[in-house]
């Protein structure tokens, strides 16, 4: 063999094992690949089967309650043991917990059903066990009456558990311990009214605390509005459901937002540090109130859209891009209510939707897509009323722009259902 042919046949060899290695590289990305591909997976399902994301934002919105909880319990045991004596005032701190978990803007209410409950308990446990004595059907015949007796008295909540409790209470260790009743009507008394100077003294911000609410409900509510019309525009019935799904999956974050519009309102009304923030807060509740209007309108929406790609009606190109328009409408009025520059164009894009959903319309369009339209007009209503515009003037908006488009006249019905 020559010097020559031992050069070619080492380039050969070099060349083979070098193909092997990338063979092998490649062989171990790969590998890698589907391994990382795999834990992504899981992680994927686990994620959202523990729908980490949505706690998340539950435990940001309702952090400051578990605050104001343990600062108000801790300070109802001071008054109660150290400045009234009470050696074991349990309920104090109860209560103060109670009232401040129990409903989230409405601790002023739960503070007179819990006193109301505790009164009711109490005169019903003393009255029957004078009676009929102790044990257990004894116990059972006074929690019983004591609940209707509380019943008749309020509307049920606060006022059945603190009921129940006392007459329990009562039931079991009057025959023990005797005078329990004022320590009980005092401790309840001082944990409710420490709960509410609680909340006055560290409130909520409550814009912001409106603003952490809305932001996902923006989010998702646009998202699924622009896949819809991409849905819409492809024919993809599969698509389009999944967004129809996705919205109609967002109960949850409306309650949120609303529990979030409660313990607003409870800070700009109790508490003098955030008085001053009254003006914008109503502002916000009267946002937050259209923009769950606007998410309920196109719930429904989607679901007639969704059934009508499956249908197969026609679908003309002005359906979908008012779809478009209202997310791009619906982002800028986010970006506007979290202190971006007032500029007009969120109002420019829901009426171009509008613009469009009648274009579609007078080209024609087949049962449910005459829904999809109408609900887009909804929609855009309480967009605008979102916006700060009247009931009226939205309305009369939308109605004339849908006319102007189709030809009709402008002083007919609207589309719009009558909520009132």
């Amino acid at each position: 063999m020559t010097a020559a042919e031992d050069r070619d046949g080492g380039r050969v060899r070099d060349a083979a094992g070098r193909a092997q290695a990338e063979v092998a590289a490649e062989q171990v990305r790969g590998a890698a690949g589907r391994v990382r591909g795999a834990v992504a997976w899981t992680v994927s399902g686990i994620s959202s089967r523990a729908n980490w994301r949505r706690r998340r934002r539950t435990l940001e919105l309702y952090a400051i309650l578990a605050v104001q909880a343990g600062v108000a319990a801790a300070l109802a045991w001071v008054v109660a043991h150290e400045v009234l004596h009470h050696p074991s005032p349990v309920f104090a701190p109860t209560a103060a917990v109670g009232t401040i978990a129990a409903a989230i803007g409405r601790r002023a209410r739960r503070t007179l059903e819990l006193l109301i409950g505790v009164l009711a308990g109490l005169l019903a446990g003393d009255a029957l066990i004078a009676v009929i004595g102790t044990g257990p059907w004894q116990i059972a015949t006074v929690v019983t009456l004591s609940i209707l007796l509380a019943l008749s008295l309020s509307r049920g909540g606060q006022v059945v558990t603190q009921a129940g409790g006392t007459a329990v209470l009562i039931a079991t260790l009057a025959p023990l311990q005797r005078g329990l009743e004022l320590p009980r009507i005092i401790d309840a008394t001082i944990g409710g009214l420490v709960a509410v100077a609680v909340v006055a003294l560290l409130p909520v911000n409550p814009v912001r605390l409106v603003q952490r609410a809305a932001r996902p409900l923006f989010a998702v509510t646009q998202e699924q509005l622009h896949k819809a019309a991409d849905g819409m525009a492809r024919g993809d019935a599969d698509l389009t459901g999944r967004a129809r799904d996705a919205l109609a999956d967002v109960e949850s974050q409306v309650q949120l937002l609303n529990d979030a519009v409660s313990g607003a309102h409870e800070a700009v009304a109790v508490s003098p540090l955030r008085w001053h923030r009254r003006g914008e807060y109503e502002r916000y509740e009267r946002g937050a109130t259209f923009l769950s209007l606007a998410v309920r309108g196109a719930q429904e929406m989607l679901r007639r859209a969704a059934t009508a790609v499956h249908d197969g009606e026609p679908i003309p190109r002005g359906l979908p891009a008012a779809l478009h328009d209202l997310g791009d409408g619906l982002a800028l009025i986010q970006l506007e209510a979290e202190g971006g520059p007032h500029t007009g164009r969120p109002e420019q894009l829901i009426l171009k939707g509008m613009d469009r959903a009648a274009e579609a319309y007078h080209e024609g369009v087949g049962f449910s897509g005459n829904v999809v339209v109408a609900q887009i007009r909804t929609v855009a209503t309480d967009l605008l009323r979102t916006l700060g515009c009247s009931e009226r003037k939205a309305s009369d908006r939308i109605r004339e722009r849908f006319a102007r488009r189709v030809g009709a006249d402008p002083a007919e019905r609207s589309a719009e259902p009558d909520r009132r």
